[in-house]
Formats: structure tokens, sequence, C-alpha cells
């Protein structure tokens, strides 16, 4: 699956990302700030929204906790569901702020690797870019695309 941005039939300046499976286009679905997916967090203890935007020509994910707003590159979506299909197994998620150290061999860690396809962090506000592996799974469990637990702690996730 390949996640391409391009420029829309509205203009040189709307764009419209594809995700690319199985030689097929299919359109992420776009949601606004005022029409954003209503999300929860894996043990479904905090309730937060994330919707799409274009920050400097980059697709975004806008995700709003409370007053806290972070900014997800938008590739993560294909990136990380990629990655899950080749794992082929479950992988903790993990979850920790910028200037904690992420646990090792969960998506927190895989989300700001420096091996990872865009080379280091998916979370693009400094000082906000951690809690991709709290954030990013709710939306792909919503979109289809994988199965989260949802425990009090400790929870997994495994690509569809």
């Amino acid at each position: 699956m390949i996640v391409r941005t391009t420029p829309g039939q509205a203009g040189p300046n709307v764009h419209t990302t594809t995700i690319l499976e199985r030689n097929e286009f299919m359109a992420l679905p776009t949601r606004t700030k005022d029409d954003p997916w209503t999300l929860k967090t894996p043990p479904a203890t905090s309730e937060f929204t994330m919707h799409t935007d274009t920050r400097d020509g980059i697709d975004i994910l806008v995700c709003t906790v409370g007053k806290t707003v972070l900014h997800y590159d938008a590739r993560c979506i294909n990136d990380l569901h990629t990655m899950l299909k080749s794992h082929g197994d479950w992988m903790e998620l993990g979850g920790a702020d910028e200037q904690k150290a992420a646990k090792e061999g969960t998506v927190e860690a895989w989300g700001r690797s420096p091996t990872n396809p865009i080379g280091g962090w998916y979370g693009l506000k400094k000082g906000l870019r951690g809690r991709f592996g709290v954030y990013i799974p709710p939306l792909m469990e919503a979109l289809g695309l994988c199965e989260v637990e949802h425990n009090p702690k400790n929870n997994r996730i495994r690509a569809i």
C-alpha cells in the first residue's frame, strides 16, 4: 500500500491523499475540523478528535485532545500499516511524550525511529511529537486497517 498526494481538480494547492493497494487507488477519507473523526484512546479512557488538513504542502492529521493540538504526517497511516503487515503479529503500542524514551519494539518507538520510512518523527509539532502509539492506532482501527486491543494497559495492534 502506498499513500500518494496529488494536486486535485480544484486547483494546484488542493491535494488528495490516495491509498494504492493491490494496484487500486482508494481515497483516504477526508475529514474537516467541522466534521472530524471522534475517537477514543485504546483503553477507552479519553476521547479525542482527528481531522485531515494540509500544511506547507504536506497532508497532515490534526489530533485534538482537549485544548492540545498535535500534528502527524498523514503518510504514517500507510507506513504503519505496511510495517504491521510485514511484522505479521501483534505489536505493543507504547505511548510516550516526546521528552521520554519510547519502549523498544513498540509502535511508539517505530513512529520516531530513524529507520522508519520518513527517517524519524511522524509527529510534526516540536515538543508535541510523541504519543504516536496512543492516537494513530484508533484512527487506523476506524479506517478498518487494523485491530487494536482495548485493555486498561499494555494494548497491542495488528494489521488486518
